[in-house]
């Protein structure tokens, strides 16, 4: 029987965005502090013996060469030489465009559970060089740890958050990530600021404002939370979040976001849960949450 395991994908927001600056290649330099949050997509891996991925279900609207999930099985694949394949199936539950790396958690997850049940055998250092081919976002789910980050997102340094739940709420659309860097009207000069001198006075989005424009809807999330939190956009969005103590005043809130926009509460955590399924399944322990 061939080996199988099924991981987290866990979702991630920004607590703070700010664009400090525009590179030659077109990248823009960012520092963000990148925090995990728990549940998210369910993958499930079983290896087969030839060199076929496969997944299910397709995901609607992505070709799949474009599907992360094939493209990092295959960069995988074409890195260490492999000849095994692999079936895979998703439980999709995060928003597409929502700016809460589902995609990039989806890659991540995929190089860390075929790393092992491959027999890889390549470092987390070297897996998440190999994810940052893929996505900017996709290292920081390949290392699990919230992080404050710079350059293009991908320069990590660990950062303990404090406990504390979101709630995430996604309007009916998707924002195109290259629509929002490439306007003009953009903020992009940021001041850097120190790691040691973070507080959540400067956690803002540089990217809110313009999406607001050109994305009415989200700006309508944004007027709604502002009657109970302070709301921070994530990403390039759509999604919205504001923070809470507790699990309850979360909850609250939750039961009364309307029925045309999808929404959840989300523990925040400073170690991705699917660093703990892997041992878990190394050492033939039942899953941890």
């Amino acid at each position: 029987m061939m080996p199988s395991i099924s991981l987290s994908a866990p979702p991630k927001i920004n607590l703070f965005l700010h664009i400090t600056g525009q590179r030659d290649d077109g990248y823009h330099n960012l520092q963000t502090l990148f925090q995990l949050l728990d549940g998210g997509d369910l993958l499930t891996f079983t290896v087969t013996d030839n060199s076929e991925i496969r997944l299910s279900p397709q995901v609607e609207g992505v070709a799949e060469e474009d599907n992360l999930i094939i493209r990092a099985a295959r960069a995988l694949q074409k890195k260490t030489g492999c000849k095994l394949g692999c079936s895979i199936t998703v439980d999709k539950k995060l928003p597409m465009g929502a700016g809460l790396g589902g995609g990039s958690s989806n890659a991540a997850t995929t190089l860390l559970a075929l790393n092992t049940l491959w027999q890889c055998h390549l470092s987390l250092v070297e897996l998440a060089k190999l994810g940052s081919t893929l996505g900017a976002d996709v290292p920081v789910f390949v290392m699990g740890r919230s992080a404050f980050a710079e350059g293009i997102g991908d320069k990590l340094t660990p950062f303990d958050i404090a406990n504390s739940w979101y709630l995430v709420i996604t309007p009916p659309c998707k924002v195109s990530t290259g629509e929002i860097f490439s306007n003009p009207q953009l903020t992009r000069h940021s001041l850097p600021i120190k790691i040691r001198a973070l507080s959540e006075e400067q956690y803002r989005n540089d990217c809110q404002a313009i999406v607001e424009e050109l994305y009415p809807q989200v700006k309508e999330v944004v007027e709604w939370i502002e009657n109970f939190a302070k709301p921070v956009m994530t990403g390039t969005g759509a999604s919205v979040f504001c923070r809470w103590e507790t699990q309850a005043e979360a909850n609250k809130v939750l039961a009364a976001v309307p029925q045309h926009w999808s929404a959840f509460v989300a523990r925040g955590v400073n170690h991705s849960q699917v660093h703990q399924q892997l041992r878990d399944f190394f050492t033939g322990a039942s899953p941890s949450g």
